[in-house]
């Protein structure tokens, strides 16, 4: 599902135009980011939990030299599937 079929699937079951649906999901997007950066967790009962994880330092190898470097400490955004979305999944 591309971000234009979400927008109409929206509209279509919350009875409002696309442009409301729209505005709706790009605050919602940009909630949930605002959130991941100040490093808090977002929590939506019933579907899942947005987090940010800490990566360690790993070694790696660059594919076009094969060289082994050390790639650095990083974080990762991370989503976590509540109960209700895998039991709807696995149906």
């Amino acid at each position: 599902m591309t971000k234009t079929e979400l927008i109409n699937a929206i509209a279509d079951k919350a009875n409002c135009t696309k442009k409301d649906a729209a505005a709706a999901l790009d605050a919602t997007v940009a909630s949930i980011q605002e959130a991941l950066e100040n490093g808090d967790k977002v929590s939506i009962t019933g579907f899942g939990t947005f987090e940010v994880r800490e990566r360690g330092e790993k070694t790696c190898i660059n594919p076009k030299t094969k060289e082994k470097m050390v790639c650095p400490p990083c974080k990762a955004p991370a989503f976590k599937a509540g109960k209700s979305l895998k039991d709807a999944v696995n149906q």
